[in-house]
């Protein structure tokens, strides 16, 4: 009598659950990077802070696989890939590092915002929501509501520790992402003013540097 009386609680309570409309953060986390495969391009201006340095640009991503970030802080600098090779123009030190790289193994922040990124967290990363699924501000005082997301590692190989996404609940956009390293390094970004699908060319991802710069080759492989 008790086991049956258990079971009777156990089904009353997950019926209450299915009655409220729980989505589970994995399930609701999909949906995110399922939009975010139907987007074909985008720009976005961003804000990066990792310790005390700031920098800041803008964003331009076109499906599949090709990124662009412009630099206003550090004015002039550029990331650049094409879907083949990685290009980094630092003005500073008047050098062009440059890299061929399999998109799979891009595991940055940065990657989180495209769908092969968000695919990929996934895949590594398990997802949780950090404290629910309704939406709360941004942060205090702010009226920017969001979801937020925590994902933990699920093997030490990874480069974060875990990353915190927020998802903004109207527009179902990434809003900011913080990810910790397992020395406790963190690295902020935020992500304003989306603008979705303005038919950007492969053009736009053709990135020559100064020819008065210096090119390192293979950069991240060298001794």
């Amino acid at each position: 009598m008790k086991k049956i009386f258990l079971s009777i609680c156990a089904l009353f309570f997950c019926s209450m659950i299915f009655a409220q409309g729980i989505t589970t953060a994995s399930a609701y986390f999909k949906t995110i990077s399922e939009y975010y495969s139907t987007i074909k391009d985008y720009e976005v201006d961003f804000e990066i802070k990792m310790d005390k340095t700031e920098t800041a640009g803008k964003l331009s991503f076109k499906a599949p696989d090709l990124l662009r970030l412009d630099y206003t802080n550090p004015q002039e600098q550029v990331i650049c890939f094409n879907g083949d090779m990685l290009t980094i123009y630092l003005p500073e030190a008047a050098a062009v590092l440059q890299q061929q790289i399999n998109p799979e193994s891009s595991n940055n922040a940065v990657s989180m915002t495209t769908p092969q990124g968000l695919a990929l967290m996934t895949r590594y990363y398990t997802v949780a929501y950090e404290t629910g699924q309704n939406a709360e501000p941004l942060e205090e005082g702010s009226d920017e509501m969001v979801v937020k997301f925590i994902l933990s590692r699920k093997s030490a190989s990874e480069a974060f520790r875990y990353i915190k996404v927020c998802v903004n609940e109207q527009t179902k956009l990434i809003r900011r992402v913080e990810a910790v390293t397992p020395k406790g390094e963190e690295f902020i970004f935020n992500f304003h003013d989306y603008k979705l699908n303005q038919g950007i060319t492969d053009q736009r991802f053709i990135y020559d540097a100064p020819s008065s710069a210096n090119n390192y080759n293979n950069f991240l492989y060298s001794e």
